[in-house]
């Protein structure tokens, strides 16, 4: 397989689509990776699995539409998969396994059917000391925009996903690439003020445009880089509600079709004004996790 991943838009022609088949029980609140997780552990509202699997089946049709090639991860019995983003990623025609928490290493294992299939050269493993999940990782043409948190309090917060020794491990991997790191709030137990990725607070679309959420950013200077970077016009700014429901969370198809959860009223509305073409889907009940349709997608081939 020869894989090509330049940016987060160009036209989609293979992905890997997590599953939310034997996802297994709810979990107990202290075994959850996520303050949004336990929220829902705690409230009862924790989804179902059947729900998970049509809102996922709902984005596969989508897919499948636009003539993607769609692969699943192979089925752990009792085990959730559904955040494809977390355990891998593609930047041009590299594929970087993540060293993600112990507890998920088996998600890896069921998406090696698919990375066996790519040059051994073109696979990473980044050495053991560098933490790294997908959610916090966008190429950008020329960027490599990666969310990070460097505070010394790291080992304390189970949200803090991508380390600096991993930035720096992926900008030796790409030296002609600019790495731009962006420090990320986190929380253990507040998740609107919990930025799990940076794909939670921010995602380029189409050509020029973003979507963000200040408070994702705990350097100030930083957010508004992103802002001069694709001009004030071009960005779309949510709401901290906004941001816990996911509306930065969305996925490209290419730089003219996005796919977006139905619920995002004021995000599709100006998508479309935008002249994106807006292909909704139910996805409320995997939002519940602190993911969407980013951090459950992986794609491995653009144009």
């Amino acid at each position: 397989m020869k894989l090509n991943i330049q940016n987060e838009t160009s036209r989609l022609r293979a992905v890997i689509l997590g599953t939310a088949e034997s996802n297994g029980p709810t979990p107990k609140a202290e075994d959850c990776y996520d303050p949004k997780s336990r929220q829902h552990v705690l409230a009862g509202t924790y989804p179902l699995e059947a729900d998970m699997i049509a809102e996922m089946e709902a984005v596969a049709k989508v897919l499948e539409k636009y003539d993607v090639k769609v692969y699943r991860p192979e089925i752990i019995k009792d085990y959730n998969q559904i955040f494809a983003r977390d355990i891998s990623f593609v930047i041009e025609d590299k594929i970087i396994i993540a060293n993600i928490l112990p507890d998920r290493k088996h998600e890896v294992e069921a998406t090696e059917y698919v990375w066996t299939n790519v040059e051994k050269s073109n696979r990473i493993i980044l050495p053991d000391e560098c933490h790294v999940e997908g959610g916090d990782v966008m190429p950008w043409n020329d960027y490599i925009f990666i969310g990070t948190y460097t505070g010394e309090d790291y080992p304390d917060f189970i949200t803090a996903r991508t380390n600096k020794e991993a930035v720096e491990a992926i900008q030796d991997l790409f030296p002609h690439k600019k790495v731009k790191a962006f420090e990320l709030r986190k929380s253990n137990t507040d998740p609107y003020n919990n930025a799990l990725h940076l794909d939670c607070c921010f995602q380029p679309i189409g050509k020029n445009k973003a979507i963000i959420h200040k408070n994702g950013f705990l350097v100030e200077s930083e957010y508004q880089w992103l802002v001069d970077y694709f001009g004030k016009e071009n960005v779309f700014e949510i709401t901290k509600e906004e941001m816990y429901a996911m509306n930065s969370n969305i996925f490209s198809i290419s730089e003219e079709v996005i796919i977006s959860e139905k619920n995002f009223t004021r995000l599709n509305t100006w998508l479309r004004a935008q002249g994106f073409t807006v292909e909704e889907v139910p996805y409320a009940e995997i939002a519940k996790q602190e993911g969407l349709l980013r951090c459950s997608t992986m794609p491995l081939i653009r144009d």
